[in-house]
């Protein structure tokens, strides 16, 4: 089956979803609100399933050239002891690919390249589906996690809400690193890891009221709540510029009953936005989108289609936002030995791939 399609979002999501259904002959439109392609952002990790979901579309190989492999990393404490390793070997030799992690702005690119520029609508907005529905055999809502077309169709219940946590995200250039380490410290925790093009990429998380940013002193207030611990934690935010912080509180999305929606379909964000902990956002997205096309491509028509995207994707990305959602309270469980032992504990479990 093919037709025309009407993707909201050209984004991550969006972009997959162009590119997927066009290779089975859809006729396909993205409608991004931004007028260019976003020029920063820090990594993003890339999980086995992730990369050969793309390997139909002939993206997984370039994803493998340019991104950069996650083989081994450690939860630490404050004080650099380590609380256990995490390696990736089982994970490669189960599904034959590594971690991989990738920015954003090197993905988006990597994405576009896949898709017909004159598929794109730069600085359109779109707010209320409704005219695309007419005008199209299936909408997309690639729109995020504030999403617009999630509001219309499943009401106010599903905004997005607050998790009570925010982030600072960021990258340093020239200052390699091949290991991903994280410190737990009470409530709050801090990340490094490798990115592409010899850069160190880096995050920090605390529970904090929603939206009581510091601008003009965010480095600041991180160096205050991070500055003590180890290394490389400080080496790392002395070579961090205020400019080159980014700041964003984490939400997620209450459980849709359903992905679909008469001719509409939710990916990404939009369907099942969850925290960061797993590193899963962007690689189910991806999933959604490739699932998504090979639903239609290999329905009778849009309505079985979409049925069969709903019934594969939405208890499989439930569950991992569940997930994702208990590991973010982990840090801040108490007492610390136990939180520890939580830890140690949940790396014995079976790794998503």
């Amino acid at each position: 089956m093919r037709g025309t399609a009407a993707i909201i979002g050209g984004g991550i999501g969006g972009l997959a979803t162009a590119a997927a259904l066009a290779q089975h002959g859809w006729a396909v439109t993205v409608f991004e609100k931004e007028a260019a392609p976003a020029g920063s952002g820090t990594a993003l990790g890339m999980w086995p399933s992730a990369v050969q979901a793309l390997d139909p579309l002939g993206i997984g190989d370039r994803i493998r050239q340019v991104a950069v492999r996650q083989t081994v990393g450690a939860f630490r404490r404050t004080d650099g002891s380590r609380i256990c390793t995490l390696s990736m070997a089982k994970l490669e030799k189960r599904s034959g690919d590594p971690m991989f992690v990738i920015s954003r702005p090197t993905l988006l690119g990597i994405l576009r390249d896949a898709v017909d520029p004159a598929s794109l609508r730069l600085s359109t907005a779109i707010e209320d589906p409704a005219p695309l529905r007419a005008e199209h055999d299936v909408v997309v809502a690639a729109d995020g996690i504030f999403s617009h077309t999630r509001t219309a169709l499943f009401g106010d219940a599903h905004r997005a809400t607050y998790t009570g946590f925010t982030a600072w995200r960021g990258c340093v250039d020239d200052m390699p690193t091949q290991t991903f380490t994280e410190t737990w410290g009470p409530g709050s925790k801090f990340g490094v890891s490798p990115q592409e093009g010899g850069r160190t990429n880096w995050y920090g998380t605390i529970a904090a009221p929603e939206r009581s940013f510091t601008p003009g002193r965010e480095l600041a207030t991180l160096r205050e709540l991070f500055g003590g611990w180890a290394e490389p934690i400080p080496s790392v935010l002395a070579a961090t510029s205020e400019d080159d912080v980014l700041r964003h509180d984490i939400y997620t999305v209450p459980e849709l009953p359903a992905f679909i929606s008469g001719n509409v379909a939710l990916i990404g964000d939009a369907a099942h936005a969850m925290t960061p902990d797993l590193g899963r956002g962007a690689c189910e997205a991806l999933i959604d989108a490739v699932a998504l096309a090979r639903c239609l491509h290999e329905a009778a028509d849009v309505p079985a289609g979409l049925a069969a995207y709903d019934g594969l994707r939405r208890r499989p990305a439930q569950r991992l936002a569940r997930v994702s959602g208990i590991a973010s309270r982990l840090v801040h469980r108490r007492p610390l030995w136990l939180r520890d032992r939580l830890l140690q504990m949940s790396l014995i479990l079976p790794t998503p791939s």
